[in-house]
């Protein structure tokens, strides 16, 4: 299991150029944001949103929307609470510390009910304890709400160079491909705990994943 410390060590400096340097890797993010179905009112939780970028973007474009986020490290929290406030969000956007295993809606943000949807963008693929993470997703979700997914694919459509060269990239940054985390999935999807539609950004290079809650 990652611990807090564990993240604060490790972003303790990249929190200061996270983003500039992600931009190029992490295809799918803003697809994500867009495709999101949401109502007005509804409640949107970001599990692992490090620098607050993609919940700033969100809520720019959903005003009509509470977004809360999460993050184990202290250190990525501290440079989101300061992007949100130079923004002028803080209203808007609400940010604990937390592991993504151990939310609960009402201990983590003092919530009555659960999120009307919650996502995982490139997170997953950090966090040793996955399945743990998406189980408690899950349950902090509403019935039939969503949780939504975008993460590394297979790369089928690229050549095998190029595949290669990615996974020493990421390796770098202590990112793991996790084939298995799409079968658990499907896997969910057939025990009907949920409703799994799943689209390719950039010929395969990374997925994402719609999950439908069933009840």
């Amino acid at each position: 299991m990652a611990t807090t410390e564990e993240m604060d060590r490790m972003y303790r400096l990249q929190r200061y150029f996270y983003d500039a340097t992600r931009k190029y890797y992490l295809l799918g993010r803003d697809r994500l944001l867009r495709e999101m179905a949401l109502q007005p009112g509804d409640r949107v939780l970001e599990i692992g949103c490090g620098t607050a970028r993609n919940l700033i973007v969100l809520a720019r474009q959903r005003p009509d929307v509470a977004c809360y986020g999460l993050d184990a490290s202290h250190e990525m929290l501290a440079t989101a609470a300061n992007k949100v406030a130079r923004r002028g969000l803080e209203s808007r956007i609400t940010l604990r510390p937390c592991l993504a295993e151990e939310l609960d809606h009402a201990r983590t943000f003092g919530l009555e009910q659960p999120f009307d949807a919650a996502f995982f963008s490139y997170s997953l693929s950090m966090i040793p304890t996955w399945p743990e993470a998406i189980a408690s997703a899950l349950a902090n979700l509403k019935p039939h709400a969503t949780l939504y997914v975008v993460d590394f694919w297979d790369q089928g459509d690229w050549p095998g160079w190029f595949r290669a060269l990615l996974r020493k990239w990421l390796d770098l940054f202590h990112v793991v491909h996790r084939p298995e985390l799409l079968e658990h999935l499907r896997e969910l999807d057939a025990r009907g705990v949920g409703k799994l539609t799943l689209e390719s950004v950039a010929g395969r290079y990374a997925y994402l994943a719609t999950f439908r809650k069933l009840s």
